[in-house]
């Protein structure tokens, strides 16, 4: 097992609030170098520092994931996040925000995925979803395990005829006619909607200029598809900022004509923000 000590985690989390989560492949090389270990290995030794981004003022319960993608050797980091006086329904756990975080910032094959805690069957669901999930290996204190050990007699796209996956980063060929940024155009044509066709995004402003994006990204099961909304809030979460003192700007919500069914959903995340944020929401 390896043990970070004290200084390095903090440096380590320094550098991944500045890139809201994400460690490169040239960073990731470093690491290994220097606490001279395997890559499954300082996976799960950064699982500490991926548990310092979590918000779970209703459990107090801090989890922390982090995903591997082959192609770029990025590591990506997750936490889970909750929002005081709402459903339970609505978190975003560890594995969701770990995935999330990959998929917004181009990764193209999870290999594998850390957890400082066993994966509940919501997000066991959620990761059958990618593309990788018949080879995805999961790193757990109690060992290394498969996907389809922890999700026998598995319910995935193909039962429902979906020939697309979640990673799979297929963008939709549509002409978006909005005042709204290129940035925001892209990650819409990018959301993965397969069984409601409600192409679905979300930009978040700080008043300082910074941006963050998020899509919707639905799954089989339903249930454990991610609104684009928590997933706007789980990268502003990554880049440390605190929900409730985070100075947001606006929010846009963007969804297709005729399919859109998210803008309830994110009102009611919205009221564990700072202040009165506007939600400016389109449909194209």
């Amino acid at each position: 097992m390896v043990i970070i000590d004290n200084k390095t985690e903090e440096y380590i989390f320094d550098i991944a609030k500045q890139s809201n989560g994400t460690l490169s492949a040239n960073i990731v090389s470093q690491l290994t170098e220097r606490l001279h270990c395997e890559l499954e290995q300082l996976q799960q030794a950064l699982l500490p520092v991926a548990a310092k981004f979590s918000q779970a003022p209703i459990s107090q319960f801090l989890v922390g994931a982090v995903a591997f993608d082959k192609v770029t050797g990025n590591m990506y980091l997750g936490a889970n996040l909750e929002f005081k006086h709402q459903a339970l329904s609505l978190v975003v756990h560890a594995e969701q925000a770990a995935i999330n975080n990959a998929w917004i910032n181009g990764a193209q094959e999870i290999t594998s995925i850390a957890i400082n805690a066993a994966p509940c069957g919501f997000c066991r669901q959620f990761m059958n979803e990618l593309s990788s999930a018949g080879n995805l290996t999961i790193l757990l204190p109690t060992g290394t395990y498969s996907l389809s050990e922890l999700l026998p007699c598995d319910f995935g796209p193909n039962d429902l005829g979906n020939a697309s996956s979640l990673m799979a980063n297929t963008a939709s060929n549509i002409n978006i006619d909005l005042p709204i940024s290129d940035a925001l155009k892209q990650h819409l044509r990018f959301a993965y909607v397969p069984y409601t066709e409600n192409l679905c995004a979300a930009e978040l402003v700080l008043t300082d200029g910074r941006a963050f994006y998020g899509r919707y990204a639905e799954n089989a099961a339903y249930s454990p598809s991610l609104s684009p909304m928590n997933s706007v809030l789980s990268q502003l979460a990554l880049s440390g900022e605190q929900l409730d003192e985070a100075d947001v700007e606006q929010i846009t919500l963007v969804e297709r004509a005729g399919y859109e069914n998210q803008k309830s959903v994110a009102q009611a995340v919205l009221t564990s923000l700072k202040g009165n944020v506007p939600l400016i929401h389109h449909v194209f």
